[in-house]
């Protein structure tokens, strides 16, 4: 078990400042930079880098920090979870993208809940990089994401591979007519805010075809895909999604798909654990749950 030493490094490690760590942690700086002195004493490496008045870790305080934060996790998940071993009675908290956890997430947890009504779900939906934070800090157990993330950093299984479309209202002139990429430029583009894993798949996009978000002409943002659909259904504008959150609109005719010569893009949704976490049998327990159910 580490100790409270290796709680000053990790908070030193995120703030990059011996006098931010000491105050987050109610102790002296003197304080810190003892906690920090020992670990390196007991590694028998340099942690931390303080030349030219700047605090970094090193490589080898990189790796510290890494091992540390799964086992601050995992202790943190073992005490709440120790008592819940059995599936029926299974309790576990996951965070999801918006896509994921509003148009994937509730038919699936409906389904498994029918089938064990005393197990205890629960979920968070956020953007990518917000749930990443969170998985880190061990409030979640794992995540399902469709946002990119580093995988060397983490450890991920593929849990499905999806549609990645662009629509259009039924009343626009894009509507049921061949159209070329740049054509749709032209259009005004509505589109999820920064960090949302939509946006950053389609900022991918754009990017191998040699575009940014400046080759259209106007473009807004809305952090709900309700209400992004909703205005795409009313004319006002052009988006990208996942088919999985445009299927019920695209059977009902309130939304068209747009026919770009070409355009056939597919990503993954990512089942996300911390790296070597002691957990990570009983976390792929549930993802087999999850998949058996989908």
């Amino acid at each position: 078990m580490l100790d409270f030493r290796h709680e000053t490094f990790l908070t030193l490690s995120t703030c990059n400042s011996f006098t931010k760590a000491a105050e987050l942690l109610h102790i002296t700086q003197p304080a810190v930079s003892q906690h920090i002195k020992y670990l390196e004493e007991f590694y028998g490496c340099k942690l931390i880098d303080t030349t030219n008045r700047k605090t970094k870790l090193t490589h080898q305080g990189e790796l510290l920090k890494e091992f540390a934060i799964t086992v601050f996790s995992d202790s943190k998940h073992f005490r709440e979870n120790i008592s819940s071993v059995q599936t029926d009675t299974m309790e576990f908290t996951f965070g999801a993208t918006l896509s994921i956890g509003e148009y994937v997430m509730p038919g699936i947890l409906s389904r498994l809940l029918i089938k064990y009504p005393e197990m205890k779900i629960h979920m968070s939906v956020a953007n990518t990089q917000v749930l990443l934070e969170r998985l880190n800090n061990g409030d979640l157990d794992f995540i399902v994401v469709e946002g990119l993330f580093d995988k060397s950093e983490f450890d991920s299984t593929l849990f499905s591979i999806e549609k990645f479309i662009p629509v259009c209202s039924p009343k626009s002139e894009l509507a049921n007519q061949e159209v070329s990429f740049q054509e749709i430029t032209k259009s005004r583009l509505i589109l999820r805010e920064r960090g949302s894993g939509t946006r950053e798949i389609f900022e991918n996009i754009l990017h191998k075809k040699n575009y940014t978000l400046n080759a259209f002409e106007k473009m807004i943002e809305i952090g709900n895909m309700a209400a992004i659909k909703k205005m795409v259904s009313n004319d006002l504008g052009i988006t990208f999604l996942f088919e999985v959150a445009g299927k019920k609109e695209i059977e009902e005719g309130s939304l068209s798909l747009i026919n770009i010569p070409g355009f056939s893009e597919q990503r993954e949704f990512n089942f996300v654990m911390l790296k070597d976490s002691f957990f990570r049998e009983r976390y792929m327990i549930v993802y087999e749950l999850l998949k058996q159910t989908a």
